[in-house]
């Protein structure tokens, strides 16, 4: 197998020696060349030809921002953002995974991080999960997603009165019932999301519960800013908080994401137990809590993302009540790992490319 060919993009001299030194140490990747600021990646990305670029967030001459919106115009690579957790740090990451940015990572202590060996196994593994990314598709969804809020919302109004029209008979699938959507994605998924949860009406008759493999305080970030797009409301899910029908709750970073029972309502409860499938929080956890309230019916997404979380937890979903699942097509899935696990168990009732995502949800609610 060849090596996956990394570019390293940092202003700090320390910072891409460091980062250089612990990515070498996997023999699966190789350190082609190493970059100061974002003008000085785009030459070397355009003679060196890397498979992945690690680029730093916060950088003089050009910025971290607008290196990846050349990139991904230019010549589209897979990058892997490195960031600090600062508001601004995670407001800017954020942008970054709507902009194309495969994933990221959070430096462990700001902008010179001398502790960077406790991420060294994340950074390896994101890097070598970006080497398997469409970047075609990487850069059709960065050209998606330059609309305004104002845009993103007359956009979804024209797109929600298309999917009210779907065959009524899906419709009566489990008719008289409540319904909850479960939606589960990781690699790839903050772009999915925005383009599902854009096409949702703020009337939907059902909540949205969300997780997205993130670390803490990245999910906040995520959840404002699709929530500036969105007729639904989008927020990260807090303890304890009863769920409302057109609310979107993303689980925060960090925290698995349960349901309960409280009276006759479903209520949000968030624990730290041990991580499932490698993540906190874990779709599994989510799908399993929720396939354990017997009078609502369930609709479970399953999208972009490496790995396998989520299939475990539909078989649970099915043996317990009535349940519609939707996994995302190959086509456009960034990383088609988990929806192709998901497909695997034979529970999927569709495979549905991205922007039709929202239409199938509406059917089946």
């Amino acid at each position: 197998m060849d090596k996956v060919k990394v570019l390293i993009v940092d202003d700090s001299a320390f910072m891409r020696k460091l980062i250089s030194e612990l990515l070498a140490e996997d023999h699966r990747i190789e350190i082609i060349g190493t970059a100061r600021n974002g003008k000085d990646a785009l030459m070397k990305i355009k003679s060196l030809k890397p498979d992945v670029v690690t680029l730093d967030v916060e950088m003089p001459v050009m910025d971290g921002l607008e290196a990846l919106n050349r990139i991904m115009e230019e010549w589209p690579t897979a990058v892997v953002m490195l960031s600090s957790t600062t508001k601004k740090g995670t407001e800017n990451t954020c942008i970054a995974m709507h902009n194309g940015a495969v994933d990221f990572i959070a430096k462990p202590s700001g902008a010179i991080s001398l502790d960077m060996h406790k991420i060294k196994e994340e950074l390896c593994e994101k890097v070598m999960a970006a080497s398997f990314a469409n970047v075609h598709k990487l850069q059709k969804n960065a050209r998606n997603v330059e609309r305004s809020p104002s845009e993103w919302k007359k956009y979804s109004k024209i797109e929600s009165k298309e999917n009210i029209n779907v065959d009524k008979n899906i419709n009566n699938w489990f008719y008289g019932n409540k319904k909850i959507v479960v939606i589960g994605t990781s690699t790839g998924g903050p772009r999915a999301l925005q383009t599902v949860l854009t096409g949702l009406p703020g009337n939907l008759d059902a909540p949205i519960l969300i997780v997205q493999h993130m670390p803490p305080s990245f999910t906040k970030s995520l959840a404002d800013r699709l929530n500036s797009l969105c007729r639904i409301h989008v927020k990260e899910a807090e303890d304890g908080e009863l769920i409302q029908k057109g609310v979107a709750y993303i689980a925060p970073g960090g925290y698995h994401f349960k349901v309960k029972k409280v009276g006759l309502s479903l209520a949000v409860e968030l624990d730290q137990s041990e991580l499932r499938n490698g993540h906190r929080p874990s779709v599994d956890v989510l799908f399993e809590s929720v396939s354990l309230i017997s009078d609502v019916a369930k609709i479970a997404v399953v999208m972009t993302g490496m790995g396998m979380d989520g299939s475990s937890g539909l078989a649970k979903l099915k043996a317990n009540g009535p349940l519609k699942a939707i996994a995302e097509s190959q086509e456009t899935s960034i990383v088609f790992g988990m929806p192709k696990a998901a497909i695997a168990t034979n529970l999927i009732d569709s495979i549905e490319d991205v922007d039709k995502i929202a239409k199938a949800i509406i059917g089946y609610c």
